[in-house]
């Protein structure tokens, strides 16, 4: 499954935040991410206290977006990456730590012109870490 997202999305070690592809239909798809504790940013978010920092929770949510885009055809093949272009209605409700499991699920909503609007969540031991709404647009891979 990983092969599948390398061949899918740009972002690799570090900055690839999932792992696997755990279920997939037309317009969702939840994918995982194990949280080892030996993760880089661990160290500095917080020191004795590490939680996995939101702002990477949210790039998790946006790159298993960007593999539903190219998995339906919105970007595979075509010299395009999907880059976020609206982010709206974070809200975290719970932390992820070292040895969590997170499922990624995002849900796709519509296309209109350009854009791409989903939802996406983040779960872990059955409780919701985090949700948020968010578009992405397509641009050309030399504007990236």
């Amino acid at each position: 499954m990983l092969e599948t997202i390398l061949n899918n999305i740009p972002q690799r070690e570090p900055f690839l935040f999932i792992e696997n592809i755990v279920e997939r239909s037309e317009d969702s798809i939840t994918t995982s991410k194990k949280l080892t504790g030996e993760e880089d940013f661990f160290r500095g978010h917080f020191p004795g206290r590490p939680v996995f920092p939101g702002v990477l929770m949210c790039e998790a949510i946006f790159q298993t977006g960007a593999l539903l885009m190219a998995l339906k055809g919105q970007s595979a093949g075509n010299n395009k990456t999907a880059v976020v272009s609206r982010i709206q209605n974070a809200k975290f409700k719970n932390m992820a730590k070292p040895g969590d499991l997170l499922m990624i699920t995002v849900d796709f909503v519509e296309t209109l012109a350009n854009a791409s609007f989903m939802k996406g969540k983040i779960t872990s031991n059955g409780k919701t870490v985090m949700s948020i709404e968010f578009a992405a647009t397509l641009v050309e891979n030399g504007d990236v």
